[in-house]
């Protein structure tokens, strides 16, 4: 049951009436079930799969919040016990409750390393094998991905790491539990929830509320408007470029790439828009995940504003736990003996910086490619934190202040360049593929040909959906326009009569249904991150 169709919208009204209408202390039952079926209808038996890691993760959370209590108690009825025995007892109490923790992230992480990733290890030990003695020992298996595999991996681990460091307290009831696990706008494609921000207001009840249900349909609209007029559109171009790039040289091949990232931003971004307007009808509130990431002033800049719950989890559980442990400040302190201040104090971060830029990229597919998508992310931002001192010396000579519009625009063009050369990586059909496309864009950067001999008509859209296309894109970038300057446009309609405010919902309905992309020629695709 897609986000984008009929059935899903059906799917919603469905639930928000039987929601409304069931006494507060049992609609969060009405969620759970709506979520299991929703998910049912989407993966099938692959169900037993969430499901498995829902119990595991819920008896692991009880079984270190349990050992945690044990261990205070033991230190009540022993008031009489030095300073350095309490510490000892709560060192090994500590020890005890990571090793659980671990053993839970094994099994959560396990299942996904398994399932994503078994056969693109076992490829790359079969080529290995091959050139040493011809034989592939390791078999391919067809593995089927659930739904949202890798999205409620990350929320299993952050639940139990939060429980694990004191910050939150374990559910006790494993229903409900499921359904924070399992929320049905959210399990697509996230955003990613920690258990404090969201399972609150998933168990509790809610009333229905008029101006919240109308701001939930806003969002639906937009998202649909960035899914099918927009996303969908741009795949024609990308698809014909990417999958046949042999056939292209030239700017036109960066043109593709460029375009790629638009399609993935209203893709992903339009899944998000719905997801969370779903959960506004219903009163819960996602966590916002895009800010606006076309007017990021450089590399780390995107990545604080694409994807924040994904950034959120791999500061909070990777990035500081690795540069603030004693191993990698041991690390600080001898690279600053042989490096010197400068590059001594920043190796442990760098260093921790790339490998969550590894995981970033293998978090997004199985593939080298994706790995190097990873690293070359990675090492610009790197790169830009140590000639942040460079460029602005050299804006300095040139006479152009930090906050002039000149030198904001220069960043954002900067930072999109950077940001479409990446995406060779993240789109091309495996690393060779990316490369060749590289060189293949620089080989005839010079010929502008492609502007006037007709290959985007070739592309497979016409001129009135080029044209649409263009508007659209206009009217993308005037509304992140005035969110990147903080005018709510959502209140701004909310302020006008009811005749006006419906005219708009109408309007955007018809939009949608004109200039999706959708029929007999074309059908709506799938998210992109849906099966992450």
């Amino acid at each position: 049951m897609a986000f984008f169709s009929f059935a899903f919208l059906l799917f919603v009204l469905c639930v928000t009436l039987i929601y409304f209408v069931t006494p507060g202390k049992y609609q969060w039952i009405v969620l759970l079930a709506a979520s299991y079926f929703f998910y049912w209808l989407n993966s099938g038996y692959l169900l037993l799969v969430m499901f498995a890691s829902t119990l595991v993760t819920f008896l692991i959370g009880r079984w270190i919040e349990a050992e945690n209590g044990k261990g205070q108690q033991y230190l009540q009825e022993h008031k009489d016990l030095t300073g350095k025995e309490k510490k000892a007892y709560k060192s090994e109490i500590k020890k005890r409750t990571g090793r659980i923790l671990r053993l839970g992230i094994f099994f959560d992480l396990g299942v996904l390393l398994f399932l994503k990733y078994f056969n693109f290890f076992g490829e790359n030990i079969n080529k290995l094998f091959q050139l040493a003695s011809g034989a592939s020992p390791v078999p391919t298996l067809h593995l089927l991905l659930p739904l949202g595999i890798s999205f409620y991996t990350l929320q299993a681990i952050a639940y139990m790491t939060d429980i694990y460091r004191g910050k939150i307290t374990a559910d006790r009831n494993l229903g409900k539990f499921m359904l924070f696990m399992s929320f049905f706008p959210q399990i697509v494609q996230g955003p990613i929830p920690r258990h404090k921000q969201l399972a609150e207001q998933l168990y509790a009840s809610h009333t229905f509320d008029y101006k919240r249900f109308t701001f939930g349909i806003q969002l639906i609209l937009w998202g649909f408007i960035k899914k099918l007029v927009i996303a969908d559109r741009l795949a024609i171009p990308v698809n014909e470029l990417f999958d046949h790039y042999e056939n292209h040289s030239g700017l036109i091949l960066f043109f593709g790439a460029a375009m790629y990232g638009l399609q993935v931003y209203t893709d992903f971004s339009g899944g998000m828009d719905i997801a969370r307007g779903v959960s506004e009808i219903l009163g819960i509130e996602l966590e916002l995940n895009f800010r606006q990431p076309y007017f990021s002033t450089s590399i780390e800049d995107f990545w604080r504003r694409w994807h924040i719950t994904l950034g959120s989890f791999m500061r909070d559980y990777i990035f500081y736990p690795l540069s603030l442990s004693k191993g990698f400040a041991e690390l600080g302190r001898r690279s600053r003996k042989v490096l010197g201040q400068f590059a001594g104090k920043r190796l442990p971060a760098f260093l921790a910086m790339f490998i969550v830029y590894i995981l970033v990229g293998f978090w997004h597919g199985s593939s080298w490619n994706y790995i190097a998508y990873g690293l070359y992310n990675g090492v610009f931002i790197m790169a830009g934190i140590l000639l942040e001192e460079v460029y602005d010396k050299a804006r300095e000579k040139c006479g152009i202040g930090k906050e002039d519009i000149s030198w904001r625009v220069f960043q954002m063009f900067r930072t999109f360049m950077l940001v479409s050369i990446g995406r060779y990586f993240s789109r091309g059909s495996g690393f060779m593929a990316a490369w060749n496309m590289m060189k293949l864009t620089t080989v005839q950067w010079r010929d502008l040909s492609f502007l006037t001999d007709g290959t985007f008509v070739k592309l497979g859209l016409n001129t009135a959906s080029w044209f649409i296309l263009l508007a659209s894109i206009l009217l993308l970038f005037l509304v992140d326009y005035f969110h990147e300057k903080e005018i709510h446009i959502r209140e701004t309609i909310a302020a006008q009569s009811l005749i006006f405010r419906w005219i708009i919902y109408i309007a955007a309905i018809c939009f949608v249904l004109i200039f999706g992309i959708y029929g007999p020629e074309y059908s709506a695709s799938s998210f992109i991150y849906e099966q992450f």
